[in-house]
């Protein structure tokens, strides 16, 4: 797994083993807070600044890839770069170690949560975490404007993607093939548009210096595309979502609600494009007004607790899944921890599956595009998109959160306090969110108690 040392005139470049890499994504599963935006922002400074393991218009060019699948953006671009340094054992030692904890603690809290919700000090602490959770969202739209965001053109997607899905409440993957489709139209005809990745180059130079997959380092053997690894890598996973749901099915019946957690989170997986904020809508919807399996205050309580641990945000599906077992009882009332756990590694499974099956199958095709233009342009206008659609995600947070009765009840006035002061840690003191968090949980405690 060891590669030869790379020497440049502006410092000597090391190989990066398989166990330098496999503790780096041990550790990475365990610090991975604030959400998408968090977590690629500690890649990048991780990965492009520090240990410059990957040039930063490689780094990019992966993420817009990401972006465009659907599934957790974050997870998948820690296995695109772990399988492009290591193979197919290093995309999945990176995709497992970003999930593998934060399922193991949320399983852990949400037993703490059915059992302990009540209890004022709980509940207290969730009061001022959910305000501080709309705070992040909003901070997570601007961090990731902020980064793609770099031409009016660009604004204009973004802001068109807003006003389909706020006003006309179009299907989200309607908006990306849309995107997609004006990027490479664009491009034609506009391609300076699209034209950053000089500035990337010369902005990694100076800051960073070299890396060692750098701009021009030549794909490696395993990243270059097979028709038979495709059809090999399509086989497996094919057969690991056929078994598991087949035996489900079998066993308890097509209708039971182990089933169609499977179901509905392979649809989840496969339907819903834009990362966890974007995917968010669709779960509520299903999870909580078709299936039932929770309550809308449930779902933001799952929100809060998926925002304070480590891990992809879209996690809160393992609570989702823990709640639905459980408030069910499925393996009755005397064993209801031992069927939230199932719940939630069944959904875990099935909400992840594909997304090591679309970086696996898909990233030997895209490692061979980071230079054309008629590849990069619907990949950047498609991150755009997606901007639209996260400030969409932040305003239904917002309702849920500042009217718990609905417009019609009263305006909550302590958690919109809460809120304004989680903006003005997180934009103008720059504060880290876990500190913005544990602080409006502390807040909410206090509240809470003298209210």
């Amino acid at each position: 797994m060891e590669q030869e040392r790379i020497t440049l005139p502006e410092a000597e470049i090391q190989a990066v083993s398989f166990w330098q890499a496999f503790l780096f994504w041990l550790k990475l599963g365990f610090i991975s807070f604030g959400g998408p935006a968090g977590q690629i922002a500690v890649m990048h400074q991780e990965l492009v600044e520090q240990k410059r393991w990957i040039s930063e218009k490689r780094f990019l060019h992966a993420l817009n890839y990401c972006m465009l699948l659907p599934g957790p953006e974050a997870q998948q671009l820690a296995t695109y770069i772990g399988w492009l340094m290591h193979r197919t054992v290093g995309g999945l030692v990176a995709g497992i170690f970003f999930v593998l904890p934060s399922l193991f603690i949320l399983i852990g809290l949400s037993w703490v949560y059915v059992k302990f919700g009540d209890v004022p000090i709980i509940a207290g602490l969730f009061y001022g975490i959910k305000p501080a959770v709309v705070a992040v969202v909003f901070h997570a739209t601007h961090r990731i404007g902020s980064r793609s965001l770099k031409n009016k053109f660009l604004w204009l997607i973004a802001a068109l993607s807003f006003i389909a899905i706020f006003f006309f409440n179009l299907p989200f993957p309607v908006i990306v093939f849309s995107a997609a489709i004006i990027g490479y139209l664009t491009s034609k005809k506009y391609p300076t548009l699209f034209s950053s990745g000089k500035a990337h180059q010369q902005s990694k130079k100076k800051d960073y210096g070299r890396a060692f997959i750098d701009d021009d380092t030549p794909t490696p053997e395993h990243a270059i595309f097979s028709w038979k690894r495709l059809g090999s890598i399509l086989l497996m996973g094919g057969l690991l979502w056929f078994l598991p749901i087949l035996s489900l099915s079998l066993t308890l019946g097509w209708n039971h609600a182990y089933t169609q957690m499977a179901w509905f989170f392979t649809k989840a997986a496969l339907l819903t494009f834009g990362g966890a904020y974007a995917v968010l809508p669709y779960v509520y919807q299903g999870a909580v007004n078709y299936y039932g399996w929770l309550s809308p205050t449930q779902m933001i309580d799952g929100l809060a607790l998926g925002e304070s641990t480590p891990g992809p945000l879209i996690m809160v599906v393992a609570f989702v899944g823990f709640l639905g077992a459980f408030n069910q009882a499925l393996l009755g009332p005397d064993h209801l921890f031992l069927a939230g756990a199932i719940g939630a590694t069944i959904v875990t499974w099935f909400t992840f599956l594909f997304s090591f099956i679309f970086i696996l199958a898909g990233a030997p095709i895209i490692e061979s595009t980071h230079n054309e233009l008629k590849f990069t342009a619907p990949l950047t206008t498609i991150t755009a998109a997606v901007v639209g659609v996260i400030l969409n995600l932040a305003l239904f947070f917002s309702y849920h959160v500042l009217w718990p009765t609905g417009f019609s009840g009263s305006f909550d006035i302590v958690a919109a306090s809460i809120a304004l002061a989680a903006l003005i840690g997180l934009f103008y003191f720059e504060l880290k969110v876990m500190y913005v968090l544990a602080a409006s949980a502390l807040i909410g405690l206090l509240c809470f108690s003298f209210l």
